[in-house]
């Protein structure tokens, strides 16, 4: 098994985690589209992960980064004239 072999199938992974595992339906058309969706948030994940991120996160699984990402503790506030971001201190990624 050579390098290219465990990338390809550790992308292969990802994808089923991401949702190419889980097709809704018996229509061929409403799958498609599944597929087609599932491969863009693969893509759009992967290449998050490689321009934006560091550390830990531009080389893990999907669902931390998914998870460290999205589920954020805090709340948007305005004021001023002005949006803020209010992340609580306690959060164990505010840093």
């Amino acid at each position: 098994m050579t390098l290219a072999d465990f990338l390809l199938g550790d992308r292969i992974r990802c994808a089923k985690t991401t949702g190419l595992g889980r097709l809704p339906s018996r229509v061929f058309a409403i799958n498609a589209v599944w597929l087609e969706l599932a491969l863009t948030g693969q893509n759009l994940l992967t290449w998050a992960q490689r321009l934006l991120l560091k550390g830990e996160l531009a080389r893990a699984k999907p669902r931390r980064p998914c998870f460290q990402l999205l589920h954020v503790a805090g709340r948007i506030t305005r004021g001023a004239r002005r949006v803020h971001r209010r992340i609580h201190a306690t959060w164990p990624w505010a840093a």
